[in-house]
């Protein structure tokens, strides 16, 4: 059994937390700081010096993690992607984070328009294939 690494002193992770297998999870970390404004908190490679068997983050004041597949490892470790599942960042000033996504390499979905809810909203999809839904509440 491999030797774990020190660990970081990380406040305990509540709550629902999106974790997502990925092909190319050190780039995906390396974007989602690009376009999210995300705070790599840990990471821990995997022994083949490649991919990466764990790392968390946060993105607006929210954990999620992320991982590489693992297909060797049997039936349900490969790479599956969904178009049923999309990440809902809620912010102020969508307009910017919506641009800086785009500019990081992410495909324009949705323009942000206001929606029947109140909400300025916008659609993402990066380019691990993710789907990423923002709003900005308006003043009532």
């Amino acid at each position: 059994m491999p030797q774990m690494p020190d660990m970081p002193a990380i406040p305990p992770v509540t709550g629902v937390v999106p974790y997502l297998n990925l092909e190319g999870a050190a780039a995906a970390s390396d974007f989602y700081q690009r376009a999210f404004g995300a705070t790599e908190l840990f990471r821990l490679p995997a022994q083949d010096g490649k991919r990466l068997m764990h790392c968390h983050m946060k993105i607006n004041g929210w954990d999620v993690m992320i991982s590489d597949c693992f297909p060797e490892m049997g039936e349900g470790f490969g790479f599956q992607p969904t178009n049923s599942i999309t990440l809902h960042l809620q912010v102020t000033d969508i307009d910017a984070w919506v641009k800086r996504a785009v500019e990081a390499g992410a495909t324009l979905e949705m323009p942000v328009e206001l929606m029947f809810w109140g909400d300025r909203y916008g659609k993402v999809v990066d380019p691990f294939q993710v789907h990423w839904s923002l709003g900005e509440t308006q003043k009532r």
